[in-house]
């Protein structure tokens, strides 16, 4: 799959709850190897107050969501984790 494939996907938690929509990739790029480390996932309405992140007046909340959180990739993005657990390990920033 090509990364921008994955762009607008939507992607949801292991409880089948909406957590986003695919904003872009990171890439670690390494001498020999890159690898994608982190979906970059705008955060819905919901997502944003289940996490307790503050809503920005204009944009959205983008989370860095390490790769290794997901199970399926497919017509939509499902996690392992549930949208509450997410905390731990996203990243957030504003877009």
């Amino acid at each position: 799959m090509r990364p921008g494939q994955l762009e607008g996907k939507e992607v949801i938690d292991s409880k089948a709850q909406v957590v986003g929509e695919v904003a872009g990739i990171e890439i670690d790029v390494h001498p020999r190897k890159w690898k994608v480390a982190h979906l970059l996932v705008k955060l819905s309405d919901d997502a944003i107050e289940t996490l307790k992140y503050d809503k920005p007046i204009f944009g959205k909340v983008v989370a860095d969501l390490p790769v290794d959180v997901v199970k399926v990739v497919s017509d939509v993005i499902t996690l392992k984790k549930s949208t509450t657990e997410l905390r731990v390990v996203a990243e957030p920033h504003e877009e």
